[in-house]
């Protein structure tokens, strides 16, 4: 078979490498990435050989149940090694990700010395620009010490990752605004270092009064707790079953414009970027007059907090805890209709049981149906470029022998550990 041999190249090739360039073992950083990928690979290619009713053994093929069920162990199995290979290429990516995040913000310190160098062609060198550079090199100093403490957890962008594994947007925002009025408060405090005359001192002690900057600590104020707010909105909806989350095996920077499940979402998208507008707006404002902290207009400021209220209020209507609707016996072609009887198939028909981010053969096998006191785990059943089974609105599994004719309830238990409501079906001998 294809996929015997695909994983026969797998295995002499993480072997023979002894974790070099070429290494797929994943059991090395240098490794994860390659050994994702051929895992991967492998399940796909089993996918999609299944998916043609090809590769079933003849003990299993004249069972049309018993294939099913094969199938679907077979590739949870590959599945599972999919999701473990995926979890330490992730790990590895976080350990490599401080070096960028350093390096990123040391490009960012030395795109500022170009433009001042630029800008004072003809204008001439001011202390103004000597206290930018300065302040720059602080925070850009400090961002590189924090990345290396937490270097294994994304170095600088540590603090934005969320307990879900994603880049969390409200944090991102509010550390944005965090950086930039510490960068203007570390200008103001070089300039007033250098200061030399009593009238410029004064201005410059009058430049952190709080008439001219109000615009920009009501945003500060307002982003920073809607950071705060939404962790705890989210984390009470978890615990109350009325949002379901799985985590992400690493973070990506569409995270920040996305929801779990990768899909572009309205509220982040303005947030994000009526926030950089406004923050462009501020550091122009800054350069322009680097004597005070940056004056943002009350107008920009409420479009700021409107974006705030909006995104707010998205976190508050996203999600949903999953229901079932009805439940009625699975009929194939040529079947006569009849009561659910043990061994049939039902079919389960609701709403949101395969969460936003579980759409991976690994998070579907967790999927469980509760008919009576017997847990059901829900079967693959793969086609050509996904699965028919499950899906966010439709399961169908087998009544096992287990269960005792009579009333019985049936429940479903996602991937995420969210129960549905409980349905009542009557089964007859």
């Amino acid at each position: 078979m294809a996929v015997q041999e695909a994983r026969q190249s797998a295995d002499s090739g993480a072997h023979g490498s002894a974790h070099g360039g070429g290494c797929t073992c994943g059991d090395c950083p240098h490794g994860a990435r390659a050994g994702h990928r051929r895992a991967v690979a492998e399940f796909l290619l089993m996918r999609d050989e299944f998916a043609a009713g090809q590769g079933l053994p003849a003990a299993v093929a004249h069972s049309a149940s018993a294939s099913r069920q094969w199938v679907s162990e077979e590739l949870t199995q590959s599945a599972d090694l999919v999701a473990e290979r995926g979890r330490a290429e992730g790990e590895a990516w976080l350990a490599r990700l401080w070096r960028r995040t350093a390096g990123t913000v040391w490009a960012l310190v030395l795109l500022l010395l170009l433009v001042q160098a630029l800008t004072a062609i003809g204008a001439g060198w001011t202390s103004a620009r000597t206290a930018g550079l300065l302040a720059a090199l602080v925070v850009a100093g400090a961002l590189t010490a924090a990345s290396w403490f937490h270097r294994a957890r994304g170095g600088a962008l540590a603090p934005l990752i969320g307990e879900d594994n994603r880049l969390s947007t409200s944090r991102a925002v509010a550390i944005g605004w965090v950086l930039f009025v510490a960068y203007a408060v570390l200008v103001l405090v070089g300039r007033l270092a250098a200061a030399s005359e009593h009238p410029e001192r004064e201005a410059l002690i009058s430049g952190f009064e709080l008439a001219g900057a109000a615009g920009v600590v009501t945003v500060l104020a307002v982003v920073c707790a809607i950071a705060v707010l939404v962790r705890r909105v989210v984390g009470l909806r978890v615990l109350g079953q009325r949002l379901q989350k799985v985590r992400a095996d690493r973070p990506r920077a569409a995270d920040l414009l996305t929801d779990d499940a990768g899909r572009g979402t309205f509220a982040d998208i303005q947030y994000v970027v009526i926030n950089t507008v406004a923050l462009l707006f501020a550091a122009v404002r800054l350069a322009r007059r680097p004597d005070q902290l940056p004056d943002l207009p009350w107008g920009l400021a409420v479009v700021v907090l409107v974006s705030a209220a909006t995104y707010l209020a998205g976190k508050y209507a996203e999600g949903g805890r999953p229901v079932i609707l009805s439940v009625v016996r699975a009929r194939e072609a040529g079947d006569l209709d009849g009561p659910i009887r043990t061994g049939d198939d039902i079919e389960i028909r609701g709403a949101a049981f395969v969460p936003p981010g579980a759409q991976g053969a690994d998070r579907l096998s967790r999927m469980v149906v509760r008919i009576g006191p017997v847990n059901v785990h829900v079967p693959l059943v793969p086609v050509t470029g996904g699965f028919s089974n499950p899906t966010d609105a439709v399961l169908t599994v087998p009544v096992p022998a287990d269960v005792e004719p009579g009333r019985v309830d049936v429940q479903v238990v996602t991937a995420a550990g969210v129960e549905t409501n409980r349905y009542a079906i009557d089964v007859t001998d």
